[in-house]
């Protein structure tokens, strides 16, 4: 734990501070907080520096944006577009685009840092999925973290909506038949969300008040507890020398973590600002107003909803109608299905993990994925599963690029929806335990040197050495498994666990869990080959 004091520089302000709030020593002790230093930890700050971006340039946005569906004739800047008849939201956009300085440069900061924080998101559930970090005490940050990305989706679905040209006006379509395929209150949901049929009169305005307020309020209110909830039970750390489960060891929050973490902003603003002046997103002059007769191919959603539109377009058509009502199972199951697996599993995962191991101790160390086979198998095969729905979302692209026939490209997808996860799933495991094996074998043997021994009998070995200590201290990190309680005493009487047909899945999950383990242990002894030479007379060495 780091001792270090604050500097002379904040002395005055944090002593001022602490007398007149009567917090004596709160702001001095945070400002030697320390914070684990692994460049993984990073990616949860370049997604809340992304959020950070999206609300002050959405707060930038809404200035010249009107959220309204009355038809007006353009008549701005863009001359191909003079004339038109469209809705007030798209011609304000237009303004935003062509005629406020600075307007079309907002816009695509706005749309980059929108698909950056859910990527930064995504990629942070993934490392704190891979390395164990939602296990106790961190589940409930866990909780946060899925749904955040949910509202995510959500944001950005209602976002690039809201410009209601032809490619935003056909997502609301899909989301209007996602809502009408509920079984009894879909039609319900439906009229109340779009105030009648669609498209109507009310859609762009009641997304433009969920757009920059009901969801934005709750991410920020998620977002304040995921970082309280994290300061209070402190960061998880990385395996390395020093760092134990009651012991942080780190850099102090001032002035290091803050003076990088500040830098760390400035270039996430900077990307998105590049992104924003070079590279084009979302060129809604090029799609024209929504017209519901009109059609384009190739046109895609940001990368997040892919997945729901790949499970649309491999989704055999399958309707069934009995007493007078029919149910869409070709649009409710893709979209409620594929994405319920994903997120219910995850959110259910680390009470699962706990049930099956009966590990409910406070864990503070991260676990290397390799020492987690079935739990990296597992997150494996669900990003397969996301995967290979996010291309289907391509199939039609796919089908013209490729030259193939749209409908092999859709049975491919049908196909590997099934078969890719479980075999993504095996091949994981598999890499996993190879990884423990040579982490065994380094352990016990330790690693290779590059010199080559000669023994008095003409036999040649190679010499080896013990790993560095660093690398010792990592690879020694890994918990053994350890070996469940019997399910009978010495007198026969089952555990009151195991009694009844959950008791016994509990035990056959645990087994599965823990059978291939392998042990990672030091040993006291010399290296074999190593030994045996250096009892001989003499040796000659020959170096490679």
């Amino acid at each position: 734990m780091s001792e270090a004091t604050a500097p002379k520089a904040v002395e005055a302000p944090l002593t001022f501070l602490d007398d007149r709030l009567g917090s004596t020593t709160f702001f001095k002790r945070n400002m030697k907080k320390v914070f684990p230093d692994h460049w993984s930890f990073m990616l949860g700050e370049i997604a809340l520096y992304s959020f950070i971006i999206l609300l002050l340039t959405g707060t930038f946005l809404t200035l010249w944006f009107k959220p309204s569906m009355m038809e007006v004739v353009y008549d701005g800047s863009y001359t191909k577009l003079q004339g038109v008849k469209m809705s007030e939201a798209y011609a304000s956009t237009l303004h935003i685009s062509f005629d406020v300085r600075g307007g079309l440069l907002m816009r695509q900061i706005h749309h980059w840092s929108a698909i950056l924080f859910m990527a930064s998101i995504l990629a942070h559930m993934l490392r704190v999925f891979f390395t164990g970090a939602y296990r106790k005490p961190r589940e409930l940050n866990w909780l946060i973290g899925i749904g955040m990305f949910t509202l995510g989706m959500l944001e950005g679905l209602f976002g690039y909506s809201l410009p209601d040209d032809l490619l935003s006006g056909t997502g609301l379509r899909i989301t209007q038949g996602v809502a009408e395929s509920i079984p009894v209150v879909g039609t319900y949901i439906y009229m109340f969300l779009f105030g009648g049929e669609f498209p109507g009169q009310d859609i762009v305005p009641r997304l433009y008040m969920l757009h920059i307020l009901l969801i934005p309020g709750l991410l920020l209110g998620m977002v304040t507890a995921h970082m309280m909830i994290m300061w209070v039970q402190k960061h998880t750390a990385m395996p390395v020398k020093n760092q134990t489960e009651q012991k942080v060891y780190g850099y102090p929050f001032y002035p290091v973590f803050m003076a990088k973490t500040g830098a760390y902003f400035l270039f996430v603003f900077g990307i998105c600002a590049l992104f924003g002046a070079f590279v084009q997103i979302n060129p809604i002059w090029l799609f024209g107003p929504y017209d519901p007769g009109a059609i384009s191919s190739g046109s895609q959603p940001d990368w997040y909803m892919g997945v729901l539109e790949g499970a649309l377009r491999i989704m055999p058509n399958w309707e069934v109608s009995a007493w007078g009502h029919t149910v869409s199972f070709n649009v409710l199951i893709p979209a409620l299905v594929p994405l319920g697996i994903v997120f219910g599993g995850a959110a259910a995962w680390p009470f699962i993990e706990q049930w099956v191991t009966g590990d409910k101790r406070h864990h503070h160390v991260n676990t290397r994925p390799r020492n987690a086979p079935v739990r990296t198998a597992t997150g494996i095969a669900a990003v397969t599963f996301y995967g290979l729905l996010w291309l289907a979302g391509a199939n039609d692209v796919l089908a013209d690029k490729f030259h193939v026939s749209l409908f092999a490209t859709t049975w491919f997808f049908r196909v590997t929806f099934f078969v890719g996860p479980f075999l993504a799933f095996v091949i994981t495991k598999r890499i996993c335990l190879g990884l423990q094996r040579k982490d065994a074998d380094v352990i016990g043997h330790g690693v290779e040197s590059g010199v080559i021994m000669m023994s008095p009998d003409g036999r040649f070995s190679e010499r080896h050495e013990n790993a560095r200590d660093e690398e010792k201290v990592v690879i020694l990190s890994k918990e053994n498994t350890r070996p469940e309680a019997p399910a009978r005493d010495a007198a026969g009487i089952p555990a009151p666990g195991t009694k009844g047909p959950i008791g016994h899945l509990r035990s056959r999950l645990n087994r599965a869990w823990t059978f291939d383990d392998i042990p990672v242990e030091e040993h006291e002894h010399e290296h074999g080959e190593q030994a045996e030479i250096e009892g001989g007379a003499t040796s000659h060495e020959v170096k490679h």
